[in-house]
């Protein structure tokens, strides 16, 4: 091969590489659209903290399966069971925090138990007495409503046994806010002072109504809500003195003093009122048990005596 095909050779192997750099060069390029592309690219307007995260677990078949079925059962046990606005107002006499709907499917679930622990009796009753399938089906039945009934009569019991705490604990409550005020403080600070030093049901609910007045609500309609929260006639009447000593300047310690003996009085008279009516039911032990006992205790000397005679 004669040199200066060689280098003709090289000369065009030259050119060619020169031009594929030019080209890349020329595709690495960043164009118009991809520069002004970060700044027309449409932006969150909501904050990422506040988007709810999107969790993949390993049961979400079945809870979609279960989902409709779940609606449908919520939906029976809404026209079962009482109304959502009587409901919310009961959950909040029982100072729980969650919603009507929860609450539903607690009675839904407590319905299945109910509807499980009636199957499992309608088998062992069928497997050893032969039942009929009819009173079987009943029973299973009866046993899911009970269930679900069930969870609405512990809510009532738990509002009573709340609702009794908190008047048990009004008069001492209330002489602490009496002393407090007597010592200078003004009512929100005496209530402040108040739920620092105590704990219980009405510790907090009066902890809700300072968190209303210093959320910007005066006093007064802090006081009528914790009325409006529970169902305590003497709580009512206790919140509704304040507001009104506070509205006319009236001597607030005197008041709380007056409302503490009130309810003193009151439930002082209620357990009056109850051993009354329990009066019955309390003669049952002394009828049926001590004065049979007292009876054998008088007789059975004089019957041993008079054996020994014999």
């Amino acid at each position: 091969m004669s040199p200066g095909l060689v280098g003709a050779l090289v000369g065009l192997l030259g050119g060619l590489g020169l031009t594929i750099v030019v080209l890349r060069l020329r595709s690495r390029r960043i164009s118009l659209d991809q520069r002004l592309a970060p700044y027309l690219r449409p932006q969150p307007t909501a904050s990422g903290l506040l988007r709810a995260p999107h969790v993949r677990g390993p049961f979400v078949t079945v809870e979609r399966l279960v989902a409709p079925v779940m609606t449908d059962a919520l939906r029976l046990v809404t026209r079962l069971g009482s109304p959502a606005a009587e409901l919310r107002r009961r959950l909040s006499r029982a100072g729980r925090t969650e919603t009507v709907e929860q609450f539903r499917a607690g009675q839904v679930v407590w319905g299945v138990l109910g509807l499980a622990a009636g199957l499992a009796l309608a088998l062992v009753l069928a497997a050893t007495r032969g039942s009929g399938v009819l009173a079987l089906v009943v029973l299973v039945a009866v046993c899911g409503l009970v269930g679900v009934l069930g969870r609405d009569w512990a809510l009532t019991r738990e509002v009573r046994a709340r609702e009794s705490r908190m008047l048990t604990e009004l008069p001492t409550v209330a002489e602490l806010l009496a002393l407090a005020v007597g010592a200078g403080e003004g009512a929100i600070g005496a209530l402040e002072r108040v739920v620092r030093s105590t704990h219980g049901e009405l510790t907090a609910e009066l902890a809700r109504t300072l968190a209303d007045a210093r959320a910007g609500a005066p006093l007064t309609v802090a006081l009528d809500n914790l009325a409006d929260r529970t169902g305590l006639p003497a709580l009512a009447r206790f919140a509704e003195g304040v507001a009104v000593a506070v509205e006319r300047g009236t001597p607030l310690a005197d008041v709380l003093r007056a409302q503490a003996q009130d309810v003193r009085e009151e439930g002082r008279r209620a357990l009056m009122e109850t051993g009354g009516r329990k009066e019955v039911l309390m003669m049952v032990p002394v009828v049926f048990l001590i004065l049979p006992v007292t009876v054998v205790f008088a007789v059975f000397p004089s019957m041993v005596v008079l054996r020994v005679g014999l």
